[in-house]
């Protein structure tokens, strides 16, 4: 028999805390969802809903709380920040951190959830906005079992992948490997699709060249037709990416390794950002290379 779904507090309603809260509403769990601009909170598909004042309020009852929020300071905040959520938290609870965050962070936060007796999972995802309200989310898991356990039915609805990588910290630091690697061929794909212009190339037929070849990736395929079609919806906003590649630096250099190509694809995004497409898909980054006059014919 199939367990009765218990209560889940969302924290964060941004692209992907809203399409998680209306994949679990839609699976059947009772759901609790704060966010710091409430209107994000009377979106369609999050009617079911209880709307929460405060991290604090949204808490109280749940068995598990997910956060997905956009820094470590946005985080820290939430959690032990003024009525923040940890406080509020029943024994017994789970806390899944979602966000893209440090693992140092992520290690402190966790020690301040031992101390207070609560569950505690890092757990970051890869996907974007529409994998998070299909459940098609796969979760890089730091943390031990069994929080793992008690959590995993919310997960489930939520994901088609589980992985538990090892102890906290774990899912962190892989995350921003992967943002690492999503960043710099974003990144590169800009340039690749403003030289295909600029050469008088087929766009439509070279981008379907190079996604079937050997730099193609579901990445390239799908943000690459979004350059050309121009069509910068957001599924991944602008300064988010500039956000993990900045981390990702710190992370990498800590470990001795100098992330050169980090610095230079975050300068894409932060460029795009001051362009005016700060709220615009990371697709959009390709705008001011576009941009950018041609020197072509003219004297050396």
């Amino acid at each position: 028999m199939t367990a009765r779904p218990f209560p889940v507090a969302v924290l964060g309603l941004g692209l992907m805390g809203g399409g998680m809260a209306r994949r679990l509403l839609a699976q059947g769990f009772p759901v609790t969802v704060w966010n710091r601009s409430p209107e994000r909170a009377r979106a369609p598909g999050l009617e079911g809903a209880r709307v929460a004042v405060s991290p604090a309020d949204a808490v109280r009852g749940a068995a598990v709380v997910i956060a997905m929020l956009a820094t470590d300071d946005a985080s820290r905040s939430v959690w032990l920040g003024p009525d923040g959520a940890l406080e509020a938290m029943e024994p017994g609870a789970v806390a899944i951190e979602s966000s893209t965050l440090t693992a140092d962070w992520v290690r402190a936060l966790a020690g301040e959830m031992a101390a207070s007796g609560i569950g505690f999972l890092d757990a970051p995802v890869t996907g974007s906005r529409d994998q998070a309200g299909s459940g098609a989310l796969k979760f890089l898991v730091g943390g031990d079992a069994e929080a793992l356990a008690r959590a995993r039915p919310v997960l489930k609805a939520l994901g088609t992948d589980v992985e538990h990588l090892g102890p906290i910290g774990s899912g962190a630091t892989l995350k921003l490997i992967n943002n690492f690697l999503c960043g710099v061929q974003v990144a590169s794909l800009a340039e690749a699709v403003a030289m295909i212009e600029r050469s008088g190339l087929d766009p439509v037929r070279s981008l379907a060249l190079l996604g079937g070849g050997a730099p193609g990736s579901p990445l390239v395929r799908a943000v690459g037709q979004r350059m050309l079609d121009h069509t910068y919806t957001p599924h991944f906003v602008v300064p988010l990416m500039a956000k993990d590649l900045a981390y990702a630096a710190n992370a990498f250099g800590a470990a001795g390794i100098d992330l050169v190509s980090a610095r230079a694809a975050r300068e894409r995004f932060l460029t795009a950002a001051e362009a005016g497409f700060e709220e615009q898909d990371i697709a959009s980054i390709v705008e001011p290379i576009r941009d950018i006059p041609s020197t072509k014919g003219e004297p050396g």
